[in-house]
């Protein structure tokens, strides 16, 4: 053979690998099965690649919009992500998290369109702050509010304003309606710089009748104003992922602590740690949450299965609820309808006031049930409270023994 040295002496070193002793056949086989394994294919989204685009194109929409409108979504984007990113990963709380986890996109997406979906907030506001009634109680008040001196005056402002607020915030997590919007906020499983930004438009507006109910009562538009301002930028460093405890200030101030807590999807944290600046009304009404020890939260998130794109979750809390804008897919055929059919449009006008009053009352009943339910009572019992078509008492508890077992 050419080229090759028959006299030279053999290298026994370059020999082929044994096979293990034991069982060497079925290693063999283990061997080429799991080399014929083929790679996991890559699969088209959740309902089709034409809905996914779609969904995406309609969120570039909003966020062309919000960045339209305004530039402050990307400016304090760029703030936090100089001013907090930095502690984060020098001093995180969730370790194992990484600075591009799941859905980054769409809480800085929340972000840049958040000028677009104030508006809409803001009109949507304005209406529920009138139907609320919240400004009777506020003029009735009003001549013991003008007693007040100055210098007491923005302090009686932050007290009330924080006390309403933690009950608009116990509402939204302790009323199934309102939380449907709220559970938009509540459903990112990662807490960080950005995840606070993710929250629906029509959240907040439970926040407008305490608003309207202090201008009414005579505090100040602009320390009104600067407080919901405040309360806004300061959630947004809440949420970070940072480990400092600040455990000095629990009972006094929140801390990034408290919040985690708020957000935490363990049991015995679920509907605690309402306030929004002052721990004390957790601790008047009997939701104030703060282990001792060195337990942290650990699990985040929601036990809904709410979906992870901007167009759906701002669709989320309107499953099931009829259109009533339906009428714009064909306006010249209602157009007529109503004409050829007057007293029939009366009458469905009168029907749609008629849900809505009783959504309404259902929705004051629920919150009335939040208010009055045992001081202390841990969820899930205290949601059973709620719940209970017949109501309850302090003194009878609900037990699992109470609830009727589902039909099978």
């Amino acid at each position: 053979m050419e080229g090759v040295n028959a006299d030279a002496p053999i290298d026994t070193t370059m020999v082929a690998p044994q096979l293990p002793q034991d069982e060497s056949i079925e290693w063999v086989l283990k061997t080429e099965q799991f080399a014929e394994v083929p790679s996991a294919p890559k699969l088209p989204p959740v309902g089709g690649w034409k809905k996914a685009i779609f969904l995406r194109l309609l969120a570039v929409i909003i966020i062309g919009s919000g960045l339209f409108i305004s530039r402050e979504g990307a400016t304090i984007v760029i703030f936090l992500f100089i001013i907090v990113v930095p502690f984060e990963r020098l001093f995180p709380r969730q370790k194992h998290q990484g600075f591009k986890r799941p859905h980054l996109d769409l809480d800085i997406g929340y972000a840049m369109a958040a000028p677009f979906l104030n508006i809409v907030a803001l009109t949507v506001g304005i209406f529920i702050g009138v139907v609320s009634l919240a400004w009777i109680p506020g003029l009735l008040i009003a001549p013991y509010v003008a007693m007040i001196p100055s210098p007491y005056k923005l302090i009686a402002g932050i007290l009330l304003f924080d006390m309403t607020t933690y009950w608009a915030h116990r509402f939204y997590h302790e009323v199934p309606v309102l939380w449907k919007f709220h559970s938009i906020h509540h459903s990112t499983e990662h807490m960080d710089w950005v995840s606070g930004f993710r929250a629906h438009p029509f959240d907040g507006t439970l926040i407008v009748p305490a608003v309207v109910f202090l201008i009414a009562a005579g505090f100040e538009t602009e320390q009104v104003g600067f407080l919901a301002v405040f309360q806004i930028v300061f959630g947004l460093f809440l949420h970070a992922n940072v480990r400092f405890r600040f455990k000095i200030f629990d009972r006094f101030i929140m801390t990034p602590e408290f919040h985690h807590w708020h957000h935490s999807n363990e049991e015995d944290a679920i509907w605690s740690n309402y306030s929004t600046f002052l721990p004390l009304w957790d601790m008047l009404f009997g939701t104030y949450f703060m282990p001792k020890g060195k337990r942290r939260p650990k699990i985040y998130g929601v036990d809904e299965l709410v979906p992870m794109t901007m167009a759906e979750q701002l669709k989320y809390p309107f499953e099931g609820v009829e259109n009533p804008l339906l009428f714009l897919r064909h306006p010249l055929r209602s157009v007529w309808g109503v004409i050829r059919h007057p007293l029939r449009t009366i009458g469905r006008g009168f029907r749609f006031i008629g849900r809505m009053i009783k959504g309404y009352l259902s929705i004051m009943k629920l919150m009335l049930r939040s208010a009055t339910r045992p001081w202390g009572e841990k969820f899930p019992n205290a949601a059973r409270h709620i719940d209970r078509p017949e109501g309850y008492s302090r003194k009878n508890k609900v037990t699992a023994d109470m609830i009727e077992p589902a039909e099978i």
